[in-house]
């Protein structure tokens, strides 16, 4: 069984005990990506169908502003694009975007996933967030930190859904954030990555400097 086997999030749950609860946990302020961002992205959206396949909200849309945003924090992070994930037969597969912690032993190997991102395959959410928290279960489980959150995220490109599953609990963000309101969207994703700063440094061993 893989990730994309999982066709909703309550298959996942019964499957893996998991409780689902509605809560606004990203409480992002706007935030405007950089210049050059803005006028690439002004620039497609007004000469090319960024909508009209997948393939087109990827390369145009969603990879470029993870991009955009893993350059504030590729110090100690790592961005993955369809890097496999795998924990046992049934919690395996090739998420779409994996963010990790960033491994001593260079950008080759794959350290603890703290954020995954998951294409809607034809705008099927339902599916979408199925195979996203069945992506987040995996990333648990090869964490072995069932009190650290990983958090997740699926997207359209045009629509962007936030998600986290801490210890036995899923969270969906009640707020839905769109590329229309491109400073909030982006506010948004630093947001989640301010978020797990904050957990790692509390809970950075003593002696050890950030």
């Amino acid at each position: 069984m893989a990730f994309s086997d999982f066709k909703n999030i309550a298959e996942v749950q019964r499957q893996y005990g998991i409780k689902y609860v509605e809560q606004a946990f990203i409480k992002a302020k706007d935030q405007s990506p950089p210049e050059a961002f803005w006028r690439d992205y002004e620039f497609y959206r007004d000469t090319v169908d960024i909508f009209s396949s997948e393939a087109s909200r990827s390369e145009i849309i969603i990879s470029p502003l993870l991009r955009e945003v893993y350059k504030n924090h590729y110090q100690h992070y790592s961005f993955w694009i369809q890097k496999n994930l795998a924990y046992d037969a049934k919690l395996s597969g090739t998420p779409d975007y994996i963010f990790s912690e960033r491994s001593p032993l260079g950008k080759t190997v794959l350290e603890k996933p703290i954020a995954v991102l998951v294409e809607a395959k034809k705008n099927d959410f339902e599916q979408g967030w199925g195979q996203c928290l069945a992506e987040l279960v995996a990333a648990q489980k090869i964490n072995e930190d069932m009190a650290m959150p990983v958090y997740g995220i699926v997207t359209d490109g045009n629509l962007w859904q936030f998600g986290k599953l801490e210890a036995s609990i899923f969270t969906k963000d009640l707020e839905n954030f769109t590329i229309d309101r491109l400073p909030s969207l982006y506010g948004a994703l630093e947001y989640m990555f301010q978020l797990i700063e904050q957990y790692a440094s509390s809970h950075q061993p003593q002696g050890v400097n950030a």
